[in-house]
């Protein structure tokens, strides 16, 4: 698929996403060294999947008042010089300075998911979930780049370790605004809708059974994809005893299995539809699920981390891609702004009750506790799909 554009965002993700990374990799290692109560440790991180939640439908407000070139540029600079301003934190030891850039760094994240609309946009409405695949490939490299830049340079300033990690975040978030001066939106891009009164209501949008189809498919995977990934390490290192550098080689594969799978969705989306994409995610789960009942071994825990990865991404690409496929093009921001409030709000109280999840319960429990999540994405899939059949 050769697109100029699609190139652009590609690389711009790369360099804008290398921020989540960095700040699950840092930020609680960061809050043990500075917080005034160790308890509030994963408070940074905690605030950043806040930010992005909290600021979703407002990044992509901002964009259809100033288009979406202006609005990645707007957030990258931004960003940047907030991380700029939480290596200051660092240097000080001032936790609440740190806690608020993290929150703030997270709102920049929430522009950061607009990239897979803008990717879906530079190409037609049947190649959409390609364009989303190719986008979200680029995670993995991401994965890789942000958090070995940081380790890399964490001791630039001596006595003050992950400074310089912050200040490389900066760059990192800053490379994207050289890239967009060779973004070209199409030249009518309508930025001030003008049928405001077609658009429909949210009541309206969550009634049609495509658009609650993909916003509740792509909520819950995202739901268990976090709930699960973020009990993990503390299920293997605290509960099961394993090494933290056997930890980070499920973590780290489980971030292959999320992107790595991109080679292939969109082309499977195309030849069989978004249900069925979605289907075999729903059933990747439950494999998963299922193998946290047979032994929490190793191997157990690798591969059932890898199959939640994959399933992740099976969900999710198929249900962005369906909710482009099923909004008027006045309505888009509003659709899309809407959608993502919705799944990474989903996504960030699941992340932030995992904790207190797996303390209080045991693996096998917490893998329980999805199954319910698992079982309504295959329900609206369902009724999506009589719904097809009974408009075709």
């Amino acid at each position: 698929m050769k697109n100029k554009n699609l190139t652009v965002l590609t690389l711009c993700q790369i360099f804008s996403f290398t921020a989540p990374p960095i700040t699950i990799f840092i930020s609680g290692i960061i809050g043990l060294k500075i917080s005034p109560i160790s308890s509030l440790a994963t408070l940074p991180t905690s605030l950043s999947i806040v930010g992005t939640a909290i600021f979703t439908i407002f990044a992509a407000k901002i964009m259809s008042k100033i288009g979406r070139k202006k609005g990645f540029i707007l957030s990258a600079s931004y960003t940047s010089f907030v991380a700029l301003l939480a290596a200051y934190s660092i240097y000080i030891e001032s936790f609440f300075l740190f806690c608020l850039c993290t929150f703030v760094i997270g709102t920049g994240i929430a522009f950061t998911h607009q990239y897979r609309f803008a990717a879906a946009e530079t190409t037609s409405k049947k190649n959409s979930a390609k364009a989303i695949s190719i986008l979200l490939l680029a995670g993995i490299i991401s994965a890789l780049i942000g958090p070995n830049v940081a380790n890399f340079a964490k001791d630039i300033f001596t006595n003050h370790l992950y400074v310089g990690s912050y200040i490389a975040l900066a760059i990192l978030t800053a490379l994207p605004i050289l890239f967009l001066t060779f973004y070209n939106p199409k030249k009518k891009e309508n930025i001030k809708t003008k049928s405001i009164k077609s658009q429909r209501s949210y009541l309206e949008l969550l009634k049609n059974p495509l658009v609650l189809q993909a916003i509740v498919s792509a909520a819950f995977a995202y739901a268990i994809m976090s709930f699960l990934m973020t009990a993990t390490p503390i299920s293997m290192f605290k509960m099961h005893g394993f090494t933290l550098g056997s930890t980070s080689i499920v973590i780290q594969l489980h971030i292959v299995g999320m992107f790595l799978p991109s080679l292939v969705t969109g082309s499977l989306i195309k030849k069989f539809g978004h249900s069925k994409i979605i289907y075999s995610g729903a059933v990747i789960y439950l494999f998963c699920v299922l193998l946290s009942f047979y032994d929490q071994s190793f191997l157990n825990y690798l591969t059932s981390l890898i199959l939640l990865g994959v399933g992740w991404n099976f969900i999710f690409i198929s249900s962005t891609s369906l909710l482009v496929l099923n909004y008027n093009k006045n309505e888009k921001f509003k659709v899309q702004g809407f959608n993502d409030i919705l799944v990474f709000g989903t996504q960030s109280i699941a992340s932030l009750s995992a904790g207190y999840s797996i303390i209080n319960f045991s693996w096998n429990t917490i893998n329980l506790i999805c199954l319910p999540m698992i079982i309504i994405v295959i329900l609206v899939s369902l009724r999506a799909d009589l719904y097809r059949r009974s408009i075709n």
